[in-house]
């Protein structure tokens, strides 16, 4: 095996490993942030989730030697964590208030349509290509035949400001994504997440104490149900997955990174049918087909290598 093997192979596993975690996950955090908020308030309880997490990670980090983060981390971290986690992940837990998770897993969907779009139109962007551009396009057609919003809601209203706050969401993580790239960042990302995870949480506590929440937190009303799912999205859900989609972020492209928004739904869906009994119509396999399609499109895309013009010997 040669230098270059030994160093690539190790990669490649990382990187499956960071997609597995993201896809399988947060595929089932849908299901349990709609668990946690039967009886806790959603902001507080996304507060709650990240700052249990950040402070986790950082406390470890510093206990293994890892220099304290400097001012210029902790300024985007604040930008990240108020795009990604408090206007992100915190705004798709209130709108699970509001509407149902299918439908919320559908809209966040949208995630991978902001990031190529958003790319595009920043200074010194990048177009994509036609091939990533119909492979988000395809995706977001099977996503459409995989859940019907019409029936998810409940019939053909759906809530308007439940969905206007999940398009808020979307835009806001898909922001946030972009701007990580080139964040000037702790050299151990761990820090970074942590210091994220962090300011995130302690702003969705703000937005929680001036939208009334604390006057309906009632500890004992809060059941095992709850804590358990609170316990589940911290642990795996925080730690784990966020960690593993901000290296992603670094690792690969964003709209490979984001194909995730794709995936979650039919995690979800399989979820159910393994442990709630819910069916599985022709409908949803041929559309599970299509978005896992899609996926495989947006991330094995390579640019094929321009040829290098050789120099002249003087002939034609």
């Amino acid at each position: 095996m040669s230098s270059t093997d030994t160093v690539t192979a190790p990669r490649r596993i990382h990187i499956l490993a960071a997609f597995a975690a993201v896809y399988l996950i947060w595929g089932s955090t849908y299901l349990g942030i709609q668990i946690a908020i039967e009886t806790i308030p959603a902001f507080l309880m996304i507060g709650f989730r990240f700052i249990i997490a950040g402070t986790i990670l950082y406390t470890w980090l510093r206990l293994r030697g890892v220099e304290r983060p400097r001012r210029v981390h902790w300024r985007s971290a604040a930008i990240i964590g108020a795009l990604m986690v408090a206007g992100g992940t915190g705004m798709v837990a209130w709108s699970e208030q509001r509407v149902a998770s299918g439908l919320a897993a559908l809209l966040v969907a949208m995630v991978p349509l902001w990031i190529v779009l958003l790319d595009w139109l920043r200074p010194s962007g990048s177009q994509p290509p036609v091939v990533v551009v119909g492979g988000v396009v395809l995706g977001l057609l099977g996503m459409v035949l995989l859940i019907d919003p019409a029936n998810l809601a409940g019939g053909p209203r759906i809530d308007v400001i439940g969905a206007g706050a999940l398009m808020f969401a979307t835009l806001s993580w898909a922001s946030g994504s972009l701007y990580s790239r080139q964040a000037s960042l702790p050299d151990r990302q761990q820090m970074g997440t942590a210091l994220e995870m962090l300011v995130g949480g302690t702003l969705l506590m703000l937005v929680g104490s001036a939208t009334g929440e604390w006057a309906r937190f009632d500890l004992a009303a809060i059941t095992v149900r709850s804590w358990l799912a609170l316990a589940y999205l911290i642990t795996f859900g925080s730690l784990i997955a966020f960690s593993a989609y901000l290296w992603l972020l670094k690792a690969a492209t964003p709209a490979k990174a984001a194909t995730y928004a794709y995936v979650n739904p039919v995690v979800a869906l399989f979820l159910g049918w393994a442990l709630a009994g819910e069916p599985l119509s022709p409908r949803v396999l041929v559309a599970a087909a299509i978005v896992l399609g899609a996926v495989v499109i947006v991330t094995s895309y390579r640019p094929r290598p321009q040829a290098v013009a050789q120099p002249s010997s003087g002939g034609d």
